[in-house]
């Protein structure tokens, strides 16, 4: 099974909310302008999901899983996917 569009919405929020200042991840967060906010605001409820948003926000998730080099293993956090092998 994949992670479901809730958890990646939960994923990137807290990706975005703690990390969106880490140098290291500064190509990431600017690459991923869209995404990223759009997950935390679908994820505390702001906004609604449209097929837009999911568009964008699947798409950020491939880049982070293609960037960490993981398969989707139905992750429910951010620190299982940041500790997956």
């Amino acid at each position: 099974m994949t992670t479901n569009f809730s958890k990646k919405c939960e994923i990137l929020s807290e990706l975005w909310i703690n990390y969106r200042d880490d140098e290291n991840l500064q190509d990431f967060v600017s690459y991923n302008d869209m995404g990223l906010p759009l997950a935390y605001f679908i994820h505390t409820d702001v906004v609604s999901e449209t097929e837009q948003a999911k568009m964008y926000i699947n798409e950020t998730w491939d880049v982070l899983l293609a960037a960490l080099e993981a398969e989707d293993k139905e992750y429910n956090s951010l620190t299982e996917l940041m500790s997956q092998e």
